[in-house]
């Protein structure tokens, strides 16, 4: 009986994908040290409580990825209207009763945390478009108008409501997460074709239409932050200033001056990788790209040995939720793209944010760990 149970213990130590969890401990260790350096200048008082926060929501965040892990995915697959129409319902609470902070209503307060449910809608999404489009057989003709109308209402929806709370930066990611699974499982040309023309008019629309002052402010400042140094364009400006004077190998550990001495804005979130490239270098940012690069591996080798469709596309969805909120924060930084209000998954501060990532690689790790049973 103890040799049995030896064996059990050891068939499931083997089947648990240690190179993933390797690669997000690794990530949530950079995360740490930047976000150490950030909260604890001359004149951090105020956000050093933010430090202790996140090592309580990094605690939170693996033991529901362990959990999740140890779940099977599908019974998950079962739960996805259910998951989408909880979520749903705490968007549309967000919009009448949330609270409003930095001009935004976003938010739930709880007291102890401030829950935000359009982080854990793009979570949400993927599940029951991974469950939708599992049951498609369409990878030789591709999806046409009729088999795409559901799958764009339960994504456009939800997009319109985090738009007016408002918040730009996660309606787009949760439209840019959408649209990657469903292009992923095949859409008929004629369509792409269709959608690019209809995005172009869509742009000039919402120029003209429907972006909000602040919101063109942040566009026309990623073409000319020089124009309002002290305005519009500080944070660009301060942001590449960092980026730049970091150099090859970096000022070192708490000595990058934009951070230190809080020229740099929101630092511990949307420009924790400006603090990572200041203090460390081109060669801390290079390492950090390679965990991310190595993180996408894994996950597609764990989607390509999946033992069904719907694991499959969890992982395209994880795997496009990761990928496109770094490309877009780092792209920010660095300033080859907009500022929008989106996090580095692992890396920034935030409890939602590391939760909802969290939870997502662990539906990741839970495709892995069931990849030999049938």
């Amino acid at each position: 009986m103890d040799l049995s149970l030896h064996l059990e213990e050891r068939t499931l130590y083997r089947r648990i994908d240690w190179s993933l969890i390797l690669i997000i401990f690794c990530l949530n260790f950079i995360g740490l040290i930047n976000l150490y350096s950030a909260t604890h200048g001359p004149n951090s008082r105020d956000v050093e409580s933010l430090f202790m926060s996140q090592i309580v929501w990094l605690l939170a965040g693996w033991s529901i990825f362990f959990a999740v892990t140890v779940f099977d995915y599908v019974v998950v697959s079962r739960l996805a209207y259910i998951i989408y129409f909880v979520n749903f319902m705490a968007i549309v609470y967000v919009t009448f009763f949330g609270k409003v902070a930095l001009g935004a209503q976003r938010w739930i307060d709880f007291g102890f945390f401030r829950y935000q449910p359009s982080e854990t809608m793009k979570l949400a999404l993927i599940i029951l478009l991974s469950k939708i489009l599992a049951n498609r057989n369409t990878i030789h003709t591709g999806m046409g108008f009729r088999e795409l109308l559901f799958p764009l209402l339960i994504l456009v929806i939800p997009f319109s409501l985090i738009v007016e709370q408002p918040d730009l930066g996660t309606a787009l990611m949760l439209g840019a997460i959408g649209g990657s699974i469903i292009l992923f499982t095949r859409v008929k040309k004629r369509i792409i074709i269709g959608a690019l023309i209809v995005g172009m008019f869509g742009i000039w629309g919402a120029w003209n239409y429907g972006l909000r002052p602040y919101q063109k402010d942040r566009i026309l400042t990623f073409l000319a932050p020089a124009n309002d140094p002290r305005g519009t364009g500080y944070n660009s400006i301060q942001s590449r200033i960092a980026v730049g004077s970091g150099q090859f190998f970096g000022k070192g550990f708490r000595k990058g001056t934009q951070s230190q001495l809080e020229f740099l804005p929101e630092r511990h979130t949307d420009f924790i990788y400006s603090v990572l490239s200041e203090e460390h270098g081109f060669v801390g940012s290079l390492l950090t790209m390679g965990l991310f690069c190595s993180l996408f591996y894994f996950i597609i080798r764990i989607a390509l040995n999946a033992r069904d469709k719907f694991g499959s596309l969890i992982c395209v969805g994880v795997l496009c939720y990761v990928f496109w909120h770094m490309f877009i924060n780092v792209g920010m930084v660095i300033g080859l793209l907009p500022i929008v209000g989106v996090p580095l998954p692992l890396l920034s501060y935030g409890g939602s944010s590391m939760l909802t990532t969290m939870a997502g690689l662990g539906l990741v790790s839970s495709v892995a760990f069931r990849r030999y049973l049938f």
